[in-house]
């Protein structure tokens, strides 16, 4: 994978924020065929993706990434961390960065956790000339609903949203555990010492959050049939069952509401948060059923079938 290259950058939005992009390109002797545009999780940055991004730029799928608002090196100073901003403004920066996305091969959106819930949310919320370019879409670990082991009390909640609508960018520290992200314990002490994993969210785009998961639990956003390329949704989803930020079951529950007749829920028992990071072969097994899904879908659109797993 030497002759794998990546290409930092900047992408600036309307507002005049800048964000940290990062593009994954398959080496000149391999040719592309698919283009992945990744949207990452809380209290994280892209640089954790590059390995993944590196197995997948080896079979001729380019990443492109990006660093939210508020987060990673799209952050640079600590006011700046978790602004991210309410819901709507959180779906048009991935509608800006999917603009600068070439259209010269078949265009994929992938989140994880936190991003997981926003891709799963644009596809019922985002522009239907956007949503038209996508020939698949691919959640990791989706926020849908927090695991008891990571669940704030209830009346912390209530409390933040109050203050979220006099105080909107306040800022608080909700720390995840960084030991129940992968079964990597090496992995929780890179976190520890990242000082771009800042753990600080607004009360406004905590709020935001925590509602796009609410809708994506109960089912009153659910991802539809025909937003993609073609008029159809094609939709992948991966959690691990021992999972202890984002539920499990609750992924589960919402896997049920979707209405995509081409549809996978992959199950990876034992796992924990971060299946990109997971201990030994696990993540090259896990890149590589990403990057299988990715490439059975990047032929021409006649004559597909339903496909639905559980």
């Amino acid at each position: 994978m030497s002759d794998i290259t990546t290409e930092e950058g900047t992408l600036a939005l309307p507002d005049g924020t800048q964000l940290y992009t990062k593009t994954t390109h398959p080496s000149a002797s391999t040719p592309l065929k698919a283009r992945l545009a990744f949207v990452h999780g809380f209290s994280e940055h892209i640089g954790y993706y590059d390995a993944f991004f590196h197995i997948l730029a080896a079979r001729g799928i380019a990443c492109h990434a990006f660093d939210q608002r508020g987060w990673g090196r799209s952050a640079p100073s600590k006011h700046q961390r978790g602004l991210t901003g309410p819901t709507p403004t959180v779906l048009a920066d991935i509608t800006a960065f999917l603009a600068t996305v070439p259209a010269d091969a078949p265009l994929f959106l992938m989140g994880h956790s936190m991003g997981g819930a926003e891709v799963l949310t644009y596809t019922a919320q985002g522009p239907a000339d956007t949503l038209r370019r996508v020939r698949g879409f691919l959640a990791e670990s989706p926020f849908v609903a927090l695991h008891p082991k990571s669940r704030p009390w209830k009346s912390t909640v209530l409390l933040g949203r109050l203050a979220g609508k006099l105080l909107p960018r306040f800022q608080m520290v909700n720390r995840l555990d960084p030991l129940l992200l992968s079964r990597d314990a090496a992995h929780a002490d890179v976190v520890r010492a990242d000082p771009l994993c800042h753990d600080t969210g607004t009360l406004e785009g905590l709020a935001g959050m925590l509602d796009r998961a609410a809708a994506l639990e109960v089912g009153s956003v659910r991802v539809p049939e025909g937003v993609g390329e073609g008029g159809k949704t094609r939709l992948w989803v991966g959690h691990g069952t021992a999972d202890g930020i984002c539920d499990f079951e609750a992924t589960r529950r919402m896997f049920g509401f979707v209405q995509a007749g081409d549809r996978e829920l992959r199950v990876y028992e034992g796992w924990f948060h971060q299946l990109h990071v997971e201990v030994g072969e696990e993540k090259v097994r896990y890149a590589g059923d990403v990057g299988d899904w990715v490439l059975e879908r990047c032929g021409g659109l006649e004559g597909e079938g339903e496909r639905s797993r559980l």
